[in-house]
């Protein structure tokens, strides 16, 4: 009777084991790979984020990312079309279907996700809003510039985050509200407003746009969290999750000490985890509805998250920035990826 038992829940086992579907490509994604390239948002032109280069390829931690997730999906990393996005009109794109990802400096908030439509990706990056002004003036600190008038750019967080800001110090100021990146940036060094108040690398990649960068110095205080995500539309929650596990598995690969120098040797000779991540041990391509080398694809073509950064925005690069935050959580930082397994 034992034995009768076990082997009617051994056919049970088996028959629900073929039951299930393996995983198969959502409507998005048979849409890109009939469409053939990936409509990637971006902003006007922020160095280091997302900008074109003198020859009009576009640059930076974002648009590499873009790459990334053309790599995996689409099998070449050069199937993007780069669609320059302001911050009235990005989420409208994404919304519209006018774009297929936002990839640019969007914070994640609750009311966007929430009341958007918005699905985001795990932080790409971490910064904090600041304020930049002229040397000349002579300002060390934003607690000095009670009275001030200050461009901020619509449709950002930035007007609400400054409006908090002077209201807990007891301060005032004059926001003077510009719609377009290259507007607000010329009304601030035309000397419309006394400061301008953007995410610090921004500001940062503004400042290198100065004919004497010097110039012009950041205030140390940060008036805000500014995490900030690649996004989608919410409804197609296989093309989330082959955005989420994208981004993780670039992470992940700079944890693992995978780059685009080695990632053809460790796929042949690495430990079994890499070779997981690398598809040379199949199950993660499959899981997604994508075949099993989509990781190093992504690899191949930009890097990992580690090589990315220091291209585009890290000490090596114009921007000059250290890791800080945007580091591995293995060295202070909070760049930590969910296990790809």
């Amino acid at each position: 009777m034992i034995a009768d038992f076990l082997k009617t829940t051994a056919l049970a086992a088996g028959l629900l084991w073929l039951s299930i579907p393996s995983a198969a490509a959502g409507p998005h994604i048979d849409a890109l790979k009939q469409r053939g390239v990936l409509k990637c948002g971006t902003s006007e032109g922020t160095p280091g984020i997302t900008m074109p280069d003198r020859e009009g390829k576009w640059t930076g931690i974002y648009a590499d990312l873009c790459r990334a997730i053309a790599a995996a999906v689409l099998g070449d990393a050069s199937r993007v079309d780069f669609v320059p996005t302001t911050t009235v009109t990005r989420f409208t794109a994404l919304q519209s279907g006018e774009i297929d990802v936002l990839s640019r400096t969007a914070t994640v908030t609750l009311t966007r996700e929430a009341q958007l439509g918005l699905r985001f990706a795990p932080i790409w990056f971490y910064d904090g809003q600041a304020i930049i002004v002229a040397r000349k003036l002579g300002v060390t600190s934003a607690k000095q510039l009670s009275g001030a008038t200050i461009c901020v750019q619509q449709g950002s967080t930035s007007e609400l985050n400054l409006s908090e800001y002077f209201r807990t110090n007891g301060m005032t100021f004059s926001p003077v509200t510009v719609a377009t990146l290259d507007a607000v940036e010329d009304a601030f060094f035309s000397g419309r407003c006394d400061a301008y108040s953007n995410d610090s690398t921004p500001l940062i990649g503004m400042r290198l746009k100065a004919e004497r960068p010097d110039d012009y110095v950041l205030l140390p205080e940060r008036l805000s969290k500014e995490p900030t995500a690649l996004a989608i539309r919410k409804g197609d929650e296989q093309f989330y999750d082959v955005v989420r596990w994208a981004v993780f598995a670039l992470m992940e690969a700079e944890e693992m000490g995978v780059t685009s120098a080695n990632a053809a040797e460790l796929a042949a000779k690495g430990p079994p985890s890499v070779k997981r991540l690398l598809g040379s041990e199949p199950g993660l391509g499959k899981a997604l509805g994508l075949d099993e080398r989509w990781v190093a694809r992504m690899i191949a073509a930009v890097g990992n998250y580690g090589e990315i950064f220091q291209r585009n925005l890290g000490k090596g690069s114009r921007i000059g920035l250290e890791r800080g935050q945007n580091d591995l959580w293995t060295r202070g930082g909070q760049i930590y990826a969910l296990p790809l397994r």
